[in-house]
């Protein structure tokens, strides 16, 4: 893991509307390579489309995107979506065993998953490789979160994409989804970004945190600040005055 702040994703001056409503304003900064950058703020901030801005699903209406130094719309983006994977907080599973979901990044090329890699994928999010011929129905949500999370790692994303993935799971099942996701960034230098409305889970997990509101970044910096935030409406919103 670099030790030292490097980008691996950077915006520049970068704007979105949907419909002539603004969801993303002139938003700059950059996401550290390798580390854990958790983004808080209340529903509506526009943090999932930010995440949809990174990964190629929609393009900015002004500024500009950098991935490795490298503009986003230079991208095929099928090879971008294969470097930035998406994890959900509900994510769609197909019906059958946990084998055919953790196969379907490969199955979309026409490629198989070999059975050991799935084996391994699958002891890479702490489930046992007998869970391979598990029908996915039978599988508790936290073990369903964590196939969806092995399945993105099939195409072994550099940057990892989270949005509230524990936060319908009970208090166990998500503590074992942080280490889980700890676990992938250290032993892969995973660049991780995960929207989180737990503002202890981005505090704890987080090296780096943003906070977004109105589609604005009101501030940034190591997860740290959030115990003394300098902008009155961080202050405001981590005291819970502000939805």
């Amino acid at each position: 893991m670099t030790t030292e702040f490097e980008p691996i994703i950077t915006f520049k001056n970068v704007t979105f509307s949907d419909r002539n409503v603004p969801i993303i304003k002139n938003i700059s900064g950059s996401f550290a390579k390798g580390k854990i950058t958790t983004l808080v703020g209340p529903s509506g901030a526009g943090k999932t489309t930010l995440f949809r801005l990174c990964n190629g699903l929609i393009s900015p209406d002004s500024g500009q995107i950098i991935i490795n130094d490298k503009p986003i719309d230079e991208y095929d983006p099928i090879i971008l979506r294969r470097k930035i994977g998406l994890a959900l907080q509900s994510a769609t599973m197909l019906s059958g065993s946990v084998y055919k979901n953790l196969s379907l990044p490969l199955t979309l090329k026409g490629e198989t998953l070999p059975e050991d890699d799935a084996k391994e994928l699958l002891e890479d999010v702490s489930l046992g490789k007998d869970f391979l011929n598990r029908n996915i129905n039978d599988l508790s949500g936290g073990q369903k979160q964590k196939v969806s999370i092995a399945r993105t790692l099939v195409n072994r994303p550099k940057v990892l994409l989270l949005d509230e993935i524990t936060s319908s799971l009970d208090r166990i099942s998500q503590h074992d989804i942080e280490e889980l996701i700890q676990k992938i960034n250290q032993k892969y230098g995973t660049t991780i970004v995960w929207i989180t409305h737990n503002l202890d889970q981005a505090l704890t997990i987080g090296d780096y945190s943003w906070v977004m509101m109105a589609g604005e970044v009101l501030e940034t910096g190591k997860s740290e600040f959030l115990n003394n935030p300098k902008d009155e409406r961080v202050k405001r919103f981590i005291k819970g005055d502000l939805e």
